[in-house]
């Protein structure tokens, strides 16, 4: 099976080939302003061609779908709408912090994706990795950093932080917990843990489609919240 995956959750770009498992090709592109949709298919195209394949050739699209930077989450499951319409192709949602996850499954002990969802908040989930395997231990959630800290001190094995809240958090925990290294280049999403997630997913027999794939938000906007308040909604989105 081959799976054409995307991240774009937050600042990184991250597009992946996955073929039977095994990463085909990947690109990553950090963007400063978050300007996924003027690079996102651009990427993914010259991608395509470098690897040499064409989007007949994918058996199923997948994309993080949250949580994550409003704007990001909703262009990347756009474009994966976008690319599925008309092929009659399967699409596949996954959860930002379990695709993190998926990419310490070399590693035994707790996986900690943070993602920094503003005002004192981080989006997380728990994961424990041994011996190959992973298991959630908890749902997708907003957190404070110093609650999910006291939270981690109940943990006695080896922690691993990864996400755009890495340094929220390990400054958090600075000096407590078993705080594990992690290199850059593992700290953020990538599309080959979308895939994975994916997999898992497609093995279930949890598929999409064009139609039916959404995004995954924990909270609302501030265009929402805004509406809430004042009862108008603010046309430009700041999460």
């Amino acid at each position: 099976m081959l799976i054409l995956a995307i991240d774009c959750s937050e600042k990184i770009s991250s597009v992946a080939l996955v073929l039977d498992g095994r990463l085909a090709a990947q690109t990553t592109v950090a963007n400063r302003d978050r300007d996924h949709s003027g690079n996102l298919l651009p990427v993914t195209e010259s991608l395509m061609k470098a690897a040499g394949y064409s989007y007949g050739d994918v058996d199923c699209f997948a994309v993080s779908a949250g949580p994550g930077s409003f704007t990001g989450v909703r262009i990347g499951v756009s474009t994966v709408k976008g690319l599925a319409f008309g092929r009659g192709k399967p699409c596949v949602g996954v959860s930002t912090l379990e695709a993190l996850a998926c990419n310490f499954t070399d590693t035994d002990g707790l996986i900690c994706p943070v993602l920094d969802a503003r005002r004192g908040n981080l989006y997380n989930a728990l994961f424990r990795v041994s011996n190959g395997n992973m298991e959630r231990l908890t749902d997708d959630r907003l957190i404070s950093a110093r609650d999910l800290a006291a939270e981690l001190l109940l943990y006695s094995e080896n922690i691993y932080f990864c996400g755009g809240g890495y340094d929220i958090m390990t400054s958090e925990m600075s000096g407590k917990g078993r705080i594990a290294g992690v290199s850059p280049l593992r700290r953020h999403q990538t599309g080959y843990g979308v895939a994975l997630a994916a997999q898992k997913k497609i093995d279930r027999g949890q598929i999409s489609d064009d139609v039916s794939l959404a995004p995954t938000y924990l909270r609302p906007s501030s265009a929402e919240r805004l509406k809430d308040r004042n009862g108008s909604r603010k046309t430009q989105e700041t999460d």
